[in-house]
């Protein structure tokens, strides 16, 4: 790969990086290759960019990068695979339920809205992290929960008052 290859591939990679609001790293070394292709489609059918990078290239970039990635180069040795994600828990996910095929991929690191998660130890929290739209989803909830009891206590109470005003008509008539 020629120097000027490299610089396109560093600022490619630059701009993915500046983009992406979730970027696990993961070993998928050893993977045999029906496996491999198994998560490659895995990945594409959830919504995850899964791709093989050379460390050096994925270090300058970072070192690039808008974001502060610095947490995350003591990971960048032997093979390294980047998965992009718009969900911050989709990878994590997609991750454990592949393991339970096989021993890869292992998480090296992850990189989710500005926090920085090292080790494969990570991984089961990391599955719980709740996406924005699911966050969103639980506060809209929780604010129509008043409301919603405000209204059904009034409906009942209203039905209540007038079968009460129908009784005491019914009486004085």
């Amino acid at each position: 790969m020629t120097r000027e290859e490299k610089l396109i591939q560093i600022e490619e990679l630059t701009a993915v990086l500046n983009q992406a609001p979730t970027i696990y790293l993961a070993d998928i070394a050893a993977l045999d290759a029906d496996t491999s292709s198994s998560l490659r489609r895995a990945s594409f059918g959830k919504g995850i960019k899964l791709n093989v990078v050379k460390n050096t290239l994925l270090r300058k970039a970072m070192e690039a990068s808008e974001k502060d990635f610095e947490g995350l180069y003591g990971v960048l040795k032997g093979n390294t695979s980047i998965m992009l994600s718009d969900a911050g828990n989709a990878p994590a996910k997609l991750i454990k339920e592949f393991r339970k095929k096989s021993d890869k991929p292992v998480l090296k690191g992850a990189w989710i809205e500005e926090s920085v998660y090292l080790g494969d130890e990570n991984l089961e929290m990391l599955t719980s992290i709740k996406s924005k739209e699911e966050l969103i989803g639980e506060v809209i909830t929780l604010l129509q929960s008043p409301a919603k009891n405000v209204v059904s206590a009034l409906q009942s109470s209203g039905s209540t008052l007038a079968s009460l005003l129908k009784t005491l008509e019914e009486r004085n008539a």
